[in-house]
């Protein structure tokens, strides 16, 4: 089972201490399943650090790119609803791209995701990630570049808050197994470029391919 369409939404994010409660109430009652109420997006799953910062990456699967700045989804996120205010007032350390599909390969999805964010080319990444997937309890690998035009588009939801980052590319590898196992696997990874690396655990996920 590869990434369920040629988009993606990849955002890492925290929340303020006292925010955590509402936030996962938000997030699992309100905002997942109005995002998986767009037409063209098929896939939503949102999981907690087990090593690596900000504490939460959620990461949403479309059709197709174009879903990502098209009409149902920009008119969203310009109606946000009071909940989905109050909510992301507690962001913090935010970071989010829209992205097109560059690879994704596997026989599933696991429940722990390993995942890197580069701002500058990290180089020939398909051959790397081909071989990540030959190694035990690794389920899936995919690399994802951003559309950074996309992804700074203004929008009534990003009113109020901080800046919010935008990783220029981005490699998500799924364990299915032990942590150590995922762990080895990707400590064989070589990157051209500096990156940012989180080790995250599945707590919620919404929607089919």
């Amino acid at each position: 089972m590869t990434l369920a369409g040629e988009g993606v939404v990849a955002i890492w994010n925290g929340i303020r201490p006292e925010s955590r409660a509402d936030f996962y109430e938000w997030h699992t009652r309100e905002h997942m399943p109005e995002r998986l109420g767009i037409p063209g997006f098929r896939r939503g799953r949102r999981y907690i650090a087990l090593d690596g910062h900000p504490q939460y990456f959620t990461l949403y699967e479309t059709a197709t790119t174009a879903v990502l700045t098209g009409a149902d989804y920009l008119a969203r996120l310009n109606a946000p609803t009071p909940w989905t205010r109050r909510a992301t007032a507690a962001f913090t350390d935010t970071s989010r791209s829209v992205c097109r599909v560059g690879f994704s390969g596997g026989p599933g999805e696991g429940g722990l995701m390993m995942t890197y964010r580069f701002e500058s080319d990290p180089g020939a990444l398909e051959p790397l990630l081909q071989k990540v997937l030959q190694q035990p309890g690794i389920c899936g690998a995919h690399y994802c570049i951003a559309d950074r035009e996309g992804s700074g588009i203004q929008t009534e939801e990003k009113k109020g808050r901080p800046p919010v980052g935008i990783p220029g590319w981005i490699v998500l590898v799924e364990g299915g197994a032990e942590r150590a196992a995922l762990e080895a696997a990707c400590a064989s990874l070589r990157f051209h470029a500096p990156a940012q690396r989180g080790l995250y655990q599945l707590q919620f996920r919404i929607g089919t391919r």
